[in-house]
């Protein structure tokens, strides 16, 4: 199958190389397009660089992946999406996967992902999508994750999950989009693969570390709240790779929009 890569985390990232590596290994026909620098937040953001009317990005050589086209594309992943629906780099792919992504992308904080982000634009054009992210925090404190490698964390595992759901994914219905979290364990020391609801935000919020005339300073600190079983959160820190459906915005079902105003 013709599978598009992109991520949120640049075209130089680990995760990337890895996930594109197994997938062209798996046989299917691979071309990465990422963005040029980091750009972790962005969501569903449809933001690029323009000159004269024209997207830049250039073809770039990554270590591994000879042979595979990688574009090195100055613009959000979720508007690299939308480009590879149109067929910009090349026919229009059966599969978009984007990542792998340095942390976790878990609970309602997803809404904020341009891993996620990506794949939810992808859905709402008809494509079939996946983003995979690695848990990189797990059971260690935000103020004490390990100073490793990036090169040396288990990619590998969770390209492996995620190659191991692409012929699910391909028969799957036009617009599927699946959230894959994986623990930084190899894949022997994975407890196994769960379907996982939402929890309800994510492993860390903001906070407003100082504010004064003209300025705020923010800063991060992991959620506090209970764990709710058989949340995303909560599987992760049982060591279980998760598994999540999510679907772009639709319209409420039960919800009826007022008809009428009043003027005071």
């Amino acid at each position: 199958m013709k599978i598009v890569i992109t991520n949120d985390d640049g075209v130089a990232a680990p995760g990337i190389r890895h996930l594109a590596r197994q997938v062209r290994e798996a046989g299917h026909d691979v071309v990465v397009a990422a963005p040029h620098t980091e750009v972790s937040g962005a969501g569903t953001a449809l933001s690029a660089t323009v000159r004269e009317g024209r997207l830049l990005y250039e073809t770039v050589a990554l270590d591994g992946l000879d042979g595979v086209p990688v574009h090195s594309v100055q613009a959000s992943p979720a508007y690299i999406a939308v480009l590879a629906g149109l067929g910009a780099f090349g026919e229009r792919p059966d599969v978009l996967l984007s990542g792998i992504n340095r942390g976790a992308n878990a609970g309602h904080a997803i809404l904020h992902s341009g891993t996620v982000g990506a794949v939810l634009t992808g859905a709402g054009d008809g494509l079939r999508g996946m983003a995979v992210s690695l848990d990189i925090l797990g059971e260690v404190a935000l103020n004490a994750l390990p100073a490793v490698d990036d090169d040396r964390r288990n990619w590998p595992a969770a390209a492996t999950i995620a190659v191991g759901l692409l012929d699910w994914l391909f028969e799957a219905p036009a617009g599927t989009a699946l959230n894959l979290n994986v623990p930084d364990r190899p894949v022997e020391g994975i407890a196994g693969l769960r379907p996982a609801t939402l929890a309800p935000f994510g492993q860390v919020q903001m906070t407003l570390a100082e504010h004064g005339s003209g300025f705020v300073r923010t800063a991060l600190k992991e959620r506090g709240e209970e764990r709710i079983p058989d949340s995303d959160i909560a599987l992760l820190g049982e060591g279980y790779a998760t598994i999540t459906a999510v679907v772009p915005p639709v319209r409420h079902p039960a919800l009826q929009p007022p008809t009428e105003w009043r003027a005071d």
